[in-house]
């Protein structure tokens, strides 16, 4: 048996659901679906979004509204559910969910952006904070023995195979030498990229695309979204998806396939 996971920064989920959400995810075939930039309280949307059939549902908005927030569409029930860092000036903005499933642990995350208010790089520094504290609170659940996945858009591109335009972007957040050093930093701490791990130097694959006229049709895009798995769950994972033929949002919706053991086993 297997574990179907989706991903999707969905750019606000009710303009996507104006799009055909409801039905992509009655059609996907997902156990687990983690969305980014939710941008809506779950009291705001209609209860066919909110609590659709057959689903249990989560919310974790920004305190902001109409800003950031993710949500967790399971067909199971969780063991298991946290939304927090500890640091309030993260926890406000409704970036987290933590799930737990018996010994898999799935965090659903949308990271930081470093572009500031005036379009500079003013919150490179918050995102690599909020990125830090993440992986130190995940290393802790490593430690207790549990198999690892993180997934999300991470605003980050990790590396010039993942930007069709990387000479032109090196002074760009999300492709700032800082950013990538730190993706680099959690490598060295033993989170593999799915994607990489099975499908290799690609190149081409991408996940958002700028809504600049043609930057989609042209794929001139970038793979910021994507699935790290902890040396306990990445032997466990058969199936890497992107796709890009899903439009109703700027990213795309993005797979990963586990085998269902992940959820028992302790020791890979």
């Amino acid at each position: 048996m297997a574990l179907r996971v989706v991903s999707w920064n969905v750019n606000g989920l009710r303009a996507c659901a104006r799009k055909g959400f409801l039905s992509w995810l009655e059609g996907e075939g997902a156990d687990l679906v983690g969305l980014q930039e939710v941008r809506s309280r779950p009291e705001q949307l209609d209860v066919s979004l909110a609590e659709p059939p057959g689903w249990c549902t989560a919310f974790s908005p920004a305190a902001r509204a109409g800003y950031s927030g993710v949500a967790l569409y399971s067909r199971r029930p969780w063991d298991d559910l946290k939304t927090e860092l500890g640091d309030a000036s993260f926890d406000a903005e409704g970036r987290l969910q933590i799930v737990r499933f018996g010994n898999l642990v799935v965090a659903n995350v949308y990271f930081p952006n470093g572009s500031g208010r005036d379009r500079d790089n003013g919150r490179v520094p918050y995102k690599l904070a909020f990125y830090s504290r993440l992986e130190e609170v995940l290393r802790g659940l490593r430690a207790e023995g549990y198999a690892v996945v993180v997934m999300g858009d991470f605003n980050t591109a990790p590396s010039a195979i993942d930007l069709a335009r990387p000479k032109t972007n090196e002074s760009t957040s999300g492709f700032l030498p800082e950013e990538r050093a730190e993706i680099e930093r959690w490598y060295t701490l033993g989170w593999t990229d799915a994607f990489r791990a099975l499908r290799g130097p690609v190149e081409g694959v991408y996940t958002w695309w700028s809504q600049r006229a043609g930057a989609r049709d042209n794929n001139v895009g970038w793979r910021i979204d994507y699935f790290l798995a902890c040396p306990r769950a990445l032997p466990f994972v058969e199936e890497v998806t992107v796709h890009p033929e899903v439009r109703a949002s700027d990213h795309c919706p993005i797979g990963l396939v586990l085998r269902d053991e992940v959820m028992t086993v302790a020791d890979a």
